[in-house]
């Protein structure tokens, strides 16, 4: 058992603001309070700004109504605005933001690299070029662009391992080819767009925006049935992952299968992520950024799983709350908001990045 997990530092000393706590079987957990707090702020300013955004639209409803709803004592008009329109695209942001946010914190992780995200790999493109494809070629629905979407970026996963794969998938290969595969899919899905007639393309462009308007129920039940197979799944690998970012040779050395657990985890990544954009468009950013600001919140070195995911549906949920207070409901799709200040966020990480030599 290594000085982490029993909340000792390599001096055998114990590490400030962390607990280790021994269970009966001879097992010792390592708890950081600070990491624990941060969560549990974050998941009440996620849960806050939800009842928030539920009761904002054209027809605003107060706090307190919302929440006598949300346990069953609404009228019925509340009852329907709120259970049946609002509620389920509440569900959709936290959702399609936790799952944004977990991907982003573990291609970050495995390719130990803070710009070895979804939104530069392209996979948010693969997913793109899938749903174009039934757009613009089949005139598919709704249901069809979704599985579209998801297949496209399941695909480009693939593409993106096989052509890293040299006795191995190391982080900057993978971020490197990721980048050649994203140019390369954006590329395709312009062609697609000048192929498209006018109402697709206009459809397209309203999908590729990244949105949460008109999301309902259909759309929460794939999305919890993933999260209820996959987060057990990245919790049992949480320990490995955090010795893979400590190198090949370092995790191998202590009996970590590297390649086995890095295809698993960024399966499950992939899966995220197209699962994400099939549910919402390309929403941009969140992947990228959640990770790094749970990270410096925790003031933890570890792949911050947990804060990344609460951190990822905050933000994904306070973006669609400004884009309908500041601009109206339904009159800026929440993926402008996040590509905004997502932008802005990605100029300010390469700046430091480049100051501390590491690009």
């Amino acid at each position: 058992m290594n000085a982490t997990e029993t909340g000792t530092n390599k001096s055998g000393t114990k590490k400030p603001g962390t607990k280790a706590i021994r269970t009966p079987g001879g097992l010792s957990v390592r708890l950081d309070v600070r990491s624990l707090l941060v969560v549990a702020v974050l998941l009440v300013a996620a849960l806050a700004a939800s009842v928030f955004l539920i009761g904002t639209g054209d027809f605003p409803i107060p706090v307190p109504d919302v929440l006598r709803t949300l346990v069953g004592n609404g009228d019925a008009g509340q009852e329907f605005i709120i259970n049946d329109l609002r509620l389920p695209r509440v569900l959709v942001g936290l959702l399609v933001g936790a799952a944004l946010g977990l991907s982003g914190a573990l291609f970050q992780s495995v390719s130990r690299n803070p710009l070895g995200s979804p939104d530069v790999l392209g996979l948010g493109q693969g997913s793109t070029a899938g749903a174009l494809v039934m757009i613009v070629i089949f005139g598919g629905s709704a249901t069809q662009v979704a599985l579209g979407a998801l297949v496209g970026g399941l695909v480009t996963g693939v593409a993106i391992y096989v052509l890293a794969w040299k006795r191995g998938v190391h982080g900057y290969r993978l971020v490197l080819v990721g980048i050649g595969v994203s140019a390369f899919v954006t590329a395709i899905n312009g062609y697609l767009l000048t192929k498209a007639d006018f109402v697709d393309a206009a459809r397209a462009t309203v999908w590729m925006t990244g949105s949460l308007n008109g999301r309902d129920w259909t759309q929460v039940w794939p999305l919890l049935i993933m999260f209820v197979v996959l987060i057990p799944l990245v919790a049992a690998y949480a320990r490995p992952l955090r010795m893979l970012e400590m190198g090949d040779d370092a995790a191998g050395g202590l009996g970590v299968r590297v390649e086995r657990t890095r295809l698993l985890l960024l399966t499950a990544s992939v899966v995220l992520t197209a699962a994400a954009t099939a549910a919402a468009g390309p929403v941009t950013f969140v992947a990228l950024t959640a990770p790094q600001i749970a990270r410096r919140l925790t003031k933890s070195p570890g792949p911050n799983l947990a804060a990344s995911t609460i951190l990822g549906a905050a933000l994904l949920i306070v973006a669609d709350l400004v884009s309908q207070r500041a601009f109206g409901a339904d009159q800026l799709p929440v993926g402008v908001v996040t590509g905004v200040v997502g932008g802005v966020y990605l100029l300010w990480l390469l700046v430091t990045e480049r100051k501390a030599g590491r690009i």
